[in-house]
């Protein structure tokens, strides 16, 4: 019933958006209170604003919280017991589809994450098999400064963390987790 719901409500917006003489995207559409941006095709929901902004009915307005990622995931894990719902980090992917796909020509669409920083974001994802195959020489002192063994080619690794570029598309995995202070945004999976 509440898929019904949400359904009805993204037709009826694509709809007002068209009325309206503003071009509508089948697949990107604000929620009806405009606090959230549906992505039809991926089935998830966005929060339209940064975490630390709000939606005032046109913008988002206030400052951006800038957090570590251990911050990060403790303002989704807030917000998830706070509303009831699955708000987590998006992936990598996910934010890559959201640079690339909200029809804007480079970077998020204005009209519909309007105010949102342009900078690197934090991501969820925890690991992207980087492997090369080859044995880390335990013996060679630049290979043990990194923390490099043939258990685990990069022990280190949990040091860093992925963070995508909101003006471009571009992720990194080696974004430090305990002194960058990045702007998260969150999603969810729709109900």
């Amino acid at each position: 019933m509440r898929r019904r719901v949400l359904w009805c409500a993204v037709v009826l917006a694509s709809v007002n958006a068209w009325a309206a003489g503003k071009p509508a995207s089948a697949d990107w559409v604000p929620s009806s209170d405009g606090v959230e941006v549906v992505d039809v095709h991926a089935r998830q929901i966005w929060a339209r604003c940064v975490e630390g902004m709000q939606w005032d009915g046109q913008t988002c307005h206030g400052e951006p919280v800038l957090a570590t990622h251990k911050e990060a995931l403790a303002l989704a894990s807030a917000r998830r017991k706070a509303d009831g719902l699955d708000w987590r980090l998006p992936r990598v992917t996910d934010l890559r589809r959201l640079v690339n796909e909200t029809g804007a020509r480079r970077g998020l669409s204005k009209a519909l994450f309007p105010a949102a920083p342009s900078d690197w974001y934090w991501a969820g994802t925890a690991n992207v098999d980087t492997s090369s195959g080859a044995a880390a020489n335990p013996y060679n002192y630049g290979t043990v400064m990194r923390g490099q063994d043939n258990t685990g080619l990069n022990r280190m690794a949990f040091l860093n963390g992925w963070a995508v570029d909101m003006a471009s598309g571009d992720a990194r995995g080696d974004m430090p987790k305990r002194t960058a202070r990045l702007p998260v945004r969150l999603v969810r999976p729709q109900d």
